[in-house]
This record gives C-alpha cells, structure tokens and sequence, in this order.
C-alpha cells in the first residue's frame, strides 16, 4: 500500500478503494464463513464490511496494516450478525421417523463452502502464532467444530490459532485487552479441542489424485446404482453419517446401512450425482429422478471426508438452497 493510493482512496477513488482492498477479499470472506458457519451470510458480510471499511476510511489511522484494518471491521461485523441473527436450528422443521440414530447431536447452523471461493487467496504464510494449517482450517469438520464455541471464543481462536494474530492485534481489533484475548483463547481451545476429531487430513488423499478419484468414483457409482452395501463397504469401521442442523447422527456400518436402506425406501430409489468440491474436499449435488417426467430434482449435498482409501464421514445437507453457489442446477433433465 503507498500512501498515494491511500490518499486517492481518501478522496472517493474507488479503483483506488479496490487497489487496498481487492487483495484481501478472498480471504476476509472465508474468515467471515469460519465465524458464521454460511457461505452466503459470509458474502453478505463481507461487503458490509467492505462498505464500512469506504464509509470509514478517514479513521484508520495507520497503526495497523490495512489488512489487520479489514479484519477488524469483518470480525466484528460477523459477531454482531451472530448477535442479531434470528436463523436459529431448533426453529428449523425436524426430521421424524427416522432410524434410531447412533447419538443425537446438538442442532447448529453449518453450510458448505464452494472450493471456487478458496481460488485466489494468496499464499501468504499465517503468522508465527498460527496452530493449524490453512487446509485444515477450512474442512467441515473444522468448521463443524467451531460453531459449537461461543463466538466471542471463535472469533478469537480463529484470529489466534487460524491467521496468527498476535494476542496485542486481537485486542485491538476487539477493543478488550490482551489479557482477556488470552483468557478467551484458553476456553476456546479447551472447548474447540474435544469437538474436533482426531487430525486425520495427513491420510486424506490429495485433492484430484488418482486415490481420491478411484474412491470418490466408486462411491457415486454405487449411490446412482443403488447399491447400499457397495456404499457401506467403502466406509471406515467408525465412519459417521450427520446432516446438521438435524439431530440425528449414525456412526458405524450397521447404523449407517439401515440409515441409508430407510431413505431410499422412503425417496423410492438411487440418486443421480453431479461432483463438486466443498471445504476442500469432494462432494456431490443429488438428485431424485420423478416419475413419469424425466427430470431429476435437487435432494441434497454430499460432502464426503476420505481418510485413505475409506470414507470416515459423509455429511448430508439437505437445503438445496446452496445449489447455486456451487454452480448446480436445480433440475436435472
């Protein structure tokens, strides 16, 4: 950043707004989704927070980088909406009639996040304070994690532990001090440390390997197949089945494969797949073909976790909602 461009920006140059800002979009947005748990309330927020960031552009004051700035009006932003939000779980329509799951979970709000939306992020090393790595901080199971922290706790574990803002930063994007971040990182961890499963992603396959294809092949072909125990072969001994915000969660062949036995019966046949990506890893839009008409409607989101050459986790979102952000038709002809 120079201080010419600064200075234009000042002026109402909005190319020259872009100029200090356009570098960081991609990153504040997936910042913004960490905290919330939405790839479409993370969108929303980020221009609030990019229109903040205009109105307010005579106060900041230079102390910190443009980026810490941003981060501060993103964070922020994100912690108010979770303040003001009325989407709440429990006022969602349950499930019923469903197999006698493994456990019932707590209900929280969590949805996908586009692999495209991860393009363009530069690679630019978290600070020394950082504890996880970027892939990891982006899968489900990640972000599952987080949203059973209460925000405050997330927001600083993510700017902590996630993009390595040094406790001093924190603070004053917060406007608390140093020692409260630090008694808040404390809980966050303890808390967000028995959410989050033993780390595997080192025997995940590598994005698009042949590994990853041949499972992630003979996974759509058994689903679109209807082929149950095909599925169920390729799953780990501990494999979970979940679809927050819903309640209910499988773990294990048996209770998996009645699971996935009672939805087909009740949907009345196999699926059709079109691939996707999702939070780094492989995932399918799902469709039901209705008879007599030849079209195929949007049922649900597939995201699938790999360890090896198993499947340890599928989650299963059922708002179609979030079809188009992945680019996935509603319908299927």
């Amino acid at each position: 950043m120079t201080g010419q461009t600064l200075a234009l920006a000042r002026a109402g140059d909005e190319d020259a707004f872009r100029e200090l800002t356009d570098p960081y979009r991609r990153e504040l947005q997936q910042h913004v989704y960490r905290i919330v748990g939405s790839a479409q309330d993370a969108e929303d927020l980020l221009q609030e927070t990019l229109l903040a960031a205009w109105r307010g552009l005579e106060s900041f004051e230079e102390r910190a980088s443009i980026r810490a700035w941003l981060y501060r009006i993103a964070t922020n932003r994100s912690l108010d909406a979770l303040r003001a939000s009325r989407r709440r779980p429990e006022d969602l329509q349950r499930l019923t009639a469903m197999p006698e799951p493994t456990r019932r979970a707590e209900p929280i709000w969590v949805e996908p996040y586009p692999d495209v939306l991860l393009e363009g992020i530069p690679d630019e090393a978290p600070g020394p304070q950082a504890r996880y790595e970027t892939r990891e901080a982006i899968a489900l199971a990640f972000i599952v994690g987080l949203q059973h922290i209460p925000p405050q706790q997330r927001a600083v574990l993510v700017l902590r532990d996630v993009l390595g803002f040094r406790a001093e930063e924190v603070a004053e994007m917060l406007d608390t001090t140093a020692t409260s971040v630090n008694s808040l990182l404390r809980r966050a961890r303890a808390a967000f440390e028995t959410r989050l499963p033993a780390a595997r992603r080192e025997r995940a396959p590598l994005p698009d390997s042949k590994l990853e294809r041949d499972v992630v092949g003979r996974f759509a072909d058994a689903v679109e197949a209807g082929d149950i125990d095909a599925m169920v072969a390729l799953l780990t001994d501990d494999a979970w089945v979940t679809m927050p915000p819903e309640v209910f969660e499988y773990q294990g062949r048996d209770a998996i494969r009645a699971f996935l036995r009672d939805r087909e019966a009740r949907r009345g046949g196999p699926l059709q797949l079109l691939p996707t990506r999702a939070n780094g890893q492989p995932a399918f839009g799902c469709y039901l073909p209705r008879a007599p008409a030849d079209i195929a409607r949007a049922y649900a989101l597939f995201v699938l976790t790999l360890e090896g050459d198993r499947i340890s986790a599928i989650t299963w979102f059922g708002d179609t909602g979030v079809f188009p952000q992945f680019g996935l038709p509603r319908m299927l002809r």
